[in-house]
């Protein structure tokens, strides 16, 4: 197991901060982490910032931040692809996305666009065309990095980035910080405005990051969401946690099941209240998204005109999924609205009463990528079971963060604490107390 790599700064000079960088991204190339490098630009705003005063530099909440963009967000002078050759003709934006806005504004540096799940369809993080990001986790084998943020997790995995802009429609975030060792936070849906992006599913898409700690998740929503959120910092003791037993601890895999199992007895010794419960709506789901998806029916209306005549070129994979919304009825696309929001009601009145609900992530480490590349019924199967618990979560119009609950010598595993839609500030203090006491559970280790 590979550690993760500490972030690339240099004490007291932007400018040799940035040098390092592009030179630590172009050492990396094989890894396909980047489809773009703004290093002209970032050299340019790095020598700009080492002008100023250090009163000045207390003015943007992310001075000198090193963040990487996902490809499906817009930037001034660049061709958005969202990591298909269908998009590839495109004119370039004329104007950054809003998030890329506020990224700005607050002082990040821009480095470069990150590859990514094509149309971002998929957990995996696979790309036929312009290869897949290597999880730097293990350096004996090419493991997935989980998607479709895939990029973005890389380039802060390899500490090229203090933050990588992705964005969540049914685990995107969640799914590839679980399997690269990072924090991801997924913010209520309707907290980050979409402007300026590639669309999939637009009731489900949310603009949203990665980073290495709670603390810098919730300082990049704040620039994100335009909303400080009260989160606190306190422990664990008296917190009130769900562990649901239907759906989401299926199919485990051992080392994610006794880490997980680890995590619960460590927090309950240290007053934490966990509380089992059977969570049978969880198990409604399956049935209540028909009759082809949520995402596979937006997801056509959102490319159909653009796609239709194309889908030769697309990953036959993504293809597959698309094509499952192209022939739902208006009138059955409005009754599964219709039945997801009572259900989301329903849950949302069961869990309010919590600080959090606790499940694994994903069920499993990052997989060999090999097999995946070749194997359709594998690659199906994989990507079904990475999406399963998040997108639970993304259904219910919720919030969500996923925090490492791997020993240091363990491959990367991921704890998922969620909440009902508008309890970010909840979660997110949740999470800050969980975070602190999983370091410690490791450090008494």
């Amino acid at each position: 197991m590979s550690p993760l790599k500490k972030p690339i700064q240099v004490p007291n000079s932007f400018e040799e901060t940035y040098a390092q960088i592009f030179q630590v991204a172009k050492q990396h190339a094989a890894r396909h982490v980047f489809t773009k490098l703004f290093e002209s630009e970032c050299m340019a705003q790095a020598r700009w910032l080492d002008t100023l005063r250090p009163e000045a530099r207390q003015r943007g909440e992310l001075l000198g931040w090193s963040v990487s963009v996902k490809d499906l967000y817009d930037i001034a002078g660049q061709v958005t692809m969202a990591g298909t050759r269908v998009l590839a003709q495109n004119a370039p934006a004329l104007k950054d996305a809003l998030a890329v806005q506020r990224l700005r504004r607050a002082g990040a540096v821009i480095v470069g666009q990150t590859n990514m799940t094509e149309l971002a369809f998929s957990g995996v993080g696979i790309n036929p065309h312009h290869n897949t990001p290597v999880n730097p986790c293990d350096e004996r084998l090419e493991r997935i990095p989980g998607g479709s943020s895939s990029g973005a997790a890389v380039s802060v995995a390899l500490g090229l980035c203090q933050a990588g802009l992705g964005s969540d429609t049914g685990g995107s975030i969640r799914i590839p910080a679980a399997l690269c060792g990072l924090v991801g936070f997924k913010s209520s849906q309707s907290r980050v405005p979409l402007q300026g992006t590639v669309a999939l599913a637009p009731s489900l898409d949310t603009v949203c990051a990665m980073t290495r700690s709670v603390a810098s998740c919730w300082k990049v929503d704040r620039v994100l969401s335009h909303q400080s959120l009260d989160v606190l910092e306190r422990d664990v003791q008296g917190l009130r946690f769900l562990v649901p037993q239907s759906v989401v601890l299926d199919q485990l895999t051992q080392p994610v099941a006794k880490a997980f199992e680890a995590v619960l007895t460590h927090l309950s010794s240290k007053g934490a209240r966990i509380e089992e419960s059977p969570c049978d709506y969880f198990s409604e789901v399956a049935n209540i998204n028909q009759p082809a998806g949520l995402s596979p029916v937006e997801a056509w209306a959102s490319h159909a005109s653009a796609l239709a005549h194309q889908l030769e070129k697309i990953d036959p994979r993504v293809v597959q999924r698309m094509l499952l919304g192209r022939d739902v009825s208006l009138a059955d696309y409005w009754d599964l609205l219709r039945r997801r929001s009572s259900w989301c009601e329903q849950v949302s009145s069961q869990l309010v009463a919590y600080d959090g609900v606790l499940c694994p992530t994903v069920p499993m480490q990052a997989p060999p990528m090999a097999p995946l590349l070749t194997d359709d019924a594998l690659f199906g199967e994989t990507n079904r079971l990475l999406l399963r618990n998040t997108f639970l979560f993304n259904f219910l119009d919720g919030c969500s963060i996923s925090l490492p609950m791997q020993g240091p010598d363990d491959l990367p595993m991921g704890l998922m604490i969620s909440g009902t839609n508008a309890s970010d500030a909840r979660v997110l203090t949740s999470a800050w107390a969980v975070e602190k006491s999983l370091s410690q559970m490791w450090g008494e280790g």
